[in-house]
């Protein structure tokens, strides 16, 4: 016993955070093969989890699993740290791939890791060669809240050293585990699945688009004319969130393509997610496993892993994984969507029977090391290092733990789209609501649809697959803004009755620009290629009678647009010379009415004011222009100085606004001005790395939330809208589509910014 202790001595207890099964995807077997092994080589070691549900009902997990955590609620991460604060686990060990996680790249995970007490093992089941910033500043992040990372493959290895410049001795070497299976001959079990007597090729796994199967079916009818008895069995369900998005399309079209090459009586679909067990039996009957993978950015694969340990000859494509475990003839390696190469190989190994048992040896032999047993005891000796360094070197709190709990002495709510759901008909999203009863009577207009794209292109980018199918609504709005525009006139229409029939040939310059500003910065987050392009035309077409708008509001919110347009489209000339004309005439508009009393181009303060500097700010800035980037900051200041009293925000009411010289309207206090003041101080703590913007921009969303005048909320969580404004006698009850669309884009920008300043952005060289 005394060779096992040495692995975790010290070590009383470990909570390990991942999926976990009957979930059904690899990183939930993972984990729980994980959590088994570890209580099966240190049974005196309480061992533990805590489940991520991708759904609100979760999973019907055993007793292992003594938490549950919701992607999507950031009060979840929190609860879940002061959970485990006070069950004092020695280690916590996090299974991190970025889509397990809630928020920007995965960036909740953030907030429950920088809260904890105890040292983390986090292992990478996903290294970016060439991340997004977001990704890569999660990334740098998590090394930096993690005691160690555990990578599985010797190139995540070199790229967390290379790219992420992690220190050497921060990173461990741990393979991916695999049950210890005896090496059989693969005719044991034939019989039991119907195949004995015949040669059969393997594919395991959930199904996806990517998987690249379609080229092995292409590769089988030259070889099924060299081996008729060859039989090609493809095992595993689709993968949950592809089936509940897209449906069995590609299983659909792989059945279809193998009815068209007329291979039908030598491939065996197998439907369904297998238990290990039978998992093992089918990895038994193979004579040849293949990976077929497309593309070259996979870290790791549980699937070749599992081959591998099971002694099969493995035919792969190079992807990373599959090129490093392969070499010294462990397997063989063809090029990405190359049938024939594919038909080549398989060919020759089943005509080479010592050539291919040689294979299945050294694969085996190769693998012993990464039989859970063994992984097990590198994990548990990794624990135990990491807990006697931090016994003996001691950590700080980081630096960011306290502004965490300075800006989030509030729970940012959950992102919800059952209101827009609701006041959304198969004609786009109506403007009204009666309470929370969509109200036909005042039908439709172009704003709202704009702003309700703009949710669901960030929606589609930014958050998890949930089943609110953002692409459709996506393609809703944005078919709603293309009746809109007319065509004849250059604008666009804003409003329309209940019955489909426009009250107006053209809207407002006001309208137009807002539909610009959501059009342009929606243009960042489409997935759908026909829905970037259909808005990328329809904003330069909707553009061009933009250059002649001269309401400031209009103004601004082309510019905003225009400057989101040109992050995508940096070398559109006429576009930059559009923004350059529109920027210069904000700013003359600042120049030649702002005093130092009244820093404003207008003689009223009324609806959206902090649009107003967020265009000079974003315009100064990536313009280069100190005057206009100073102005912004000014103007901004003074309307905050104006809004704010008793450390809470006041706007300016609109009923009766703000005359220069007059008195401030005190109510109807609308949303719309606090998302404005909202984006523009996010704004300029990105641009100056001010702590007082980001500190702003809070105080400035804590209005949603009741921390206003009346102490009442305006964000109703039932429904995830919002009331339409703070009255004097209190909250007008109605829940309209402006309002709960500047609410939602809010909590959207709240989460965005809570992300930048958890990871720790390089602020001064970054604007959104």
């Amino acid at each position: 016993m005394t060779s096992v202790i040495k692995y975790y001595e010290g070590i009383g207890s470990v909570a390990v955070i991942g999926n976990y099964l009957p979930r059904r995807c690899g990183i939930a077997s993972f984990t729980t093969d994980l959590v088994e092994g570890l209580s099966a080589e240190a049974p005196d070691i309480q061992c533990w989890a805590l489940a991520m549900n991708d759904k609100p009902e979760g999973y019907a997990y055993p007793d292992k699993v003594r938490f549950e955590i919701s992607q999507n609620r950031l009060i979840d991460y929190s609860t879940a740290s002061v959970f485990l604060n006070i069950s004092q686990p020695d280690i916590v060990c996090v299974q991190h791939e970025y889509g397990l996680f809630g928020g920007p790249a995965g960036s909740h995970l953030l907030k429950l890791l920088a809260e904890l007490r105890m040292p983390v093992v986090t292992t990478l089941h996903t290294v970016l060669k060439d991340p997004a910033p977001e990704y890569r500043e999660v990334m740098c992040r998590l090394a930096d809240l993690s005691d160690r990372l555990v990578v599985m493959s010797r190139k995540g290895f070199d790229f967390l050293k290379d790219i992420y410049h992690v220190p050497e001795e921060k990173i461990a070497f741990i393979h991916h585990g695999i049950p210890d299976t005896p090496f059989i001959d693969p005719s044991f079990y034939k019989d039991k699945f119907g195949v004995e007597g015949r040669k059969v090729l393997l594919t395991f796994g959930l199904l996806s688009a990517n998987k690249g199967i379609e080229n092995v079916l292409h590769a089988l009818p030259a070889v099924i004319r060299k081996h008729p008895d060859a039989v090609y069995i493809i095992l595993g369900a689709t993968h949950p969130h592809v089936l509940k998005s897209h449906g069995d399309e590609y299983r659909i079209m792989l059945q279809q393509l193998v009815r068209r090459l007329g291979i039908g009586e030598h491939v065996i679909f197998q439907n369904r997610f297998v238990e290990l067990p039978e998992l093992c039996e089918f990895l038994g009957i193979a004579d040849i496993y293949i990976t077929p993978y497309p593309e070259e950015a996979q870290i790791t694969s549980g699937t070749l892993a599992y081959a591998m340990g099971t002694g099969k000859a493995v035919i792969s494509t190079p992807y990373w994984y599959a090129t490093e475990m392969l070499a010294q003839g462990r397997g063989r390696i063809v090029p990405f969507r190359n049938p024939e190469a594919m038909s080549e190989q398989i060919i020759r190994l089943l005509d080479n029977d010592v050539e291919r048992h040689a294979m299945r040896k050294k694969a085996y032999m190769f693998t012993r090391d990464a039989v859970w047993k063994e992984v097990s005891r590198n994990y548990l000796q990794v624990f135990r290092e990491v807990k006697l360094n931090r016994t003996r070197n001691p950590r700080p709190r980081h630096s960011y733990v306290e502004s965490i709990r300075a800006i989030t002495n509030f729970e940012l709510p959950e992102i919800k789209l059952d209101h827009m759901k609701a006041l959304t008909d198969d004609t786009g999203i109506l403007q009204h609501a009666k309470y929370t009863i969509p109200d036909r009577s005042h039908g439709y207009c172009t704003d709202d649809n704009a702003r309700a794209l703009l949710v669901s292109a960030i929606g589609d980018k930014n958050l998890p697959p949930n089943g609110w199918g953002f692409d459709f609504l996506s393609g809703h709005y944005l078919g709603f803004l293309l009746y809109a525009y007319n065509e004849e006139s250059g604008r666009f229409r804003n409003f329309m009755n209940y019955s489909r029939q426009w009250t107006e040939e053209s809207g407002s310059e006001d309208s137009h620009g807002r539909a610009l500003w959501c059009l342009g910065k929606a243009l960042a987050f489409l997935q759908n290629t026909g829905h970037l392009a259909i808005s990328t035309t329809l904003f330069r077409k909707a553009l061009r009678p933009a250059e002649h708008f001269f309401s400031p509001r209009a103004v601004a919110f082309s510019l905003l647009g225009i400057h989101a347009y040109l992050d995508k489209y940096s070398g559109d000339c006429d576009v930059r010379r559009i923004r350059e004309v529109l920027a210069e005439r904000l700013f003359r508009q600042f120049t030649d009415n702002a005093t130092d009393v009244w820093p404003w181009p207008e003689n009223a303060l009324n609806y959206a004011n902090g649009k107003l500097p967020h265009a000079l700010l974003l315009s100064g800035q990536q313009m280069q222009r100190e005057d206009m980037r100073d102005m912004g900051l000014r103007s901004l200041g003074w309307l905050l100085a104006v809004q704010t009293e008793d450390h809470h925000f006041v706007p300016v009411g609109s009923n009766g606004w703000y005359e220069k010289g007059g008195h401030r309207a005190r109510f109807d206090q609308q949303p719309i001005e606090a998302a404005a003041m909202i984006e523009a101080c996010a704004e300029a703590f990105h641009i100056t790395g001010d702590r007082l913007w980001f500190d702003n921009a809070v105080m400035c969303f804590h209005w949603f939330l009741g921390h206003n005048d009346l102490n009442m909320p305006l964000y109703d969580p039932r429904t995830g809208g919002c009331r339409d404004g703070l009255m004097a006698d209190g909250i007008n009850q109605n829940e309209g589509a402006e309002s709960s669309l500047v609410w939602l884009l809010s909590l959207l920008s709240m989460q965005k910014l809570y992300a930048d300043e958890l990871s720790g952005r390089s602020l001064l060289q970054k604007s959104h």
